[in-house]
């Protein structure tokens, strides 16, 4: 347990400018007070907290959840999270959780989508390319991307959906949580769990990025079997906040995500008023570039599941409901080996974005900002040029990929694209040109 202490309150106008802590580790029990002496020793629930806070405990998992899987923050905050208004449902066009265009086994592939000209904060800026499943059954996931340039100010926000990934492209952001503040930059993810409460602040006059509402069973760091103790994503690298709160009055806005609607509610108060906590339920971020790439040092290439970053697991042994992989920069010293990814078809479906630089299995077409989703089946792999370039590369050399960073969502179920996403015209309807050069070179006489 990790004892920690924060600036003891902020205004909306000192928000912005407020110092972001941080508590290492994945899943740890934290403990952290924003105010000395606000946290209660040895008991959740006193009968008077100090300084007249409320006890209000956010679950994240049933109460009787294996201790290892369990879930839960005791918050010591001004008010409790009940007091706001009525909630009444509000217009939603292009937020979803109903995925009911059919899918098909054709490749698609998007340029990035455009900051919106009108002000546009994270909330209204999040539009749906897909997903699967039903927050209802608590399984499955929707797949969304963010343009945004406003900060929200007077608005709050919490999905009762789902846990969110998000994974920033372009722009930093603040995210004010009841927990505490997270900063995130390109490289960097964070993950708000499912009913928290938060703010998302622009660092900077523009950001995009990627979204994955994750339903069902929350993420977590995967098993590394015969790796060992070490590598991939370390748990010491995954940072939590430290307790902040805001203490202000006036006419905001609760809006919140529920099975698959928009609702919003008036509230009094600003409801990131937690002075102190403790447990394991809490926001967190991961830097990308400490992910610890194992590879091949002799030949061919390991499958694609030593780069997985998170995983939400399914009731299904060895197959992930989700799965976060990203493809960071990385040597390639595999001899005698066709170095890009390979020709293949998954059994998986796949949703790839791109943060920075360029992919190596697709040297055009696929730019930072843009997508692609390949679904359970579809065959797909190195374009044309990638993989002539690739066939005569000199493979006694080592090759340094450097200044790239692409990641995939990948999921057990169909990806179901929205109507927004194949009528986008970011869609390119193209996509599959770009396997058309690839050549017949099959010569019976040749060994």
């Amino acid at each position: 347990m990790t004892a920690t202490f924060a600036p003891p309150k902020a205004s909306r106008a000192e928000a912005r400018d407020a110092p972001a802590g941080y508590q290492s580790g994945f899943g740890n029990e934290f403990a952290t007070e924003a105010l000395p002496g606000a946290l209660p020793v040895g008991r959740n629930a006193p009968q008077k907290p100090p300084f007249g806070l409320y006890s209000e405990q956010i679950s994240g998992t049933a109460f009787t959840a294996p201790r290892d899987m369990n879930r839960r923050a005791w918050t010591y905050r001004i008010r409790p999270a009940v007091v706001h208004g009525a909630f009444q449902r509000a217009d939603c066009k292009r937020l979803l959780s109903r995925f009911d265009e059919p899918a098909s086994p054709n490749q698609l592939r998007w340029d990035p989508l455009p900051i919106p000209r009108e002000p546009t904060d994270f909330v209204d800026g999040l539009v749906t390319m897909g997903g699967n499943g039903a927050p209802a059954d608590q399984a499955g996931c929707g797949i969304h991307i963010y343009a945004v340039n406003r900060s929200m100010t007077d608005r709050f926000f919490y999905n009762g959906d789902g846990e969110m990934l998000i994974v920033p492209q372009q722009g930093r952001l603040r995210f004010a949580t009841e927990l505490g503040l997270i900063d995130a930059e390109p490289l960097e993810i964070v993950v708000i769990p499912r009913g928290v409460r938060f703010r998302v602040e622009l660092l900077d006059d523009t950001a995009r990025g990627y979204v994955c509402e994750n339903y069902g069973a929350m993420f977590r760091l995967p098993d590394l079997g015969p790796i060992g103790a070490n590598g991939l994503a370390n748990a010491r690298d995954f940072v939590a906040p430290v307790a902040w709160y805001e203490d202000r009055e006036g006419k905001f806005e609760l809006t919140a995500k529920y099975l698959g609607n928009l609702w919003t509610a008036p509230i009094g108060h600003s409801p990131l008023d937690v002075v102190a906590w403790h447990g394991n339920y809490t926001p967190y971020k991961y830097d990308l570039r400490r992910f610890a790439v194992i590879g091949s040092i002799s030949f061919d290439h390991p499958d694609p599941s030593i780069f997985i970053v998170l995983q939400a697991p399914s009731d299904a042994a060895g197959a992930a409901a989700i799965e976060f992989v990203i493809f960071p920069p990385r040597w390639l010293v595999m001899e005698d080996t066709f170095r890009p990814p390979w020709f293949h078809r998954n059994v998986a479906s796949e949703f790839m974005g791109l943060v920075r630089g360029v992919y190596d299995a697709k040297e055009e077409g696929f730019v930072p900002g843009g997508a692609s989703l390949h679904n359970m089946m579809s065959g797909h792999g190195p374009d044309a040029d990638t993989f002539v370039k690739a066939s005569a590369v000199d493979t006694t050399k080592p090759h340094r990929i450097a200044d790239t960073m692409a990641f995939m969502f990948e999921t057990k179920r169909v990806i179901n694209p929205t109507r927004f996403a194949l009528d986008a015209p970011q869609l390119q309807r193209g996509y599959a040109e770009c396997w058309q050069g690839l050549k017949k070179r099959f010569d019976p006489r040749a060994k």
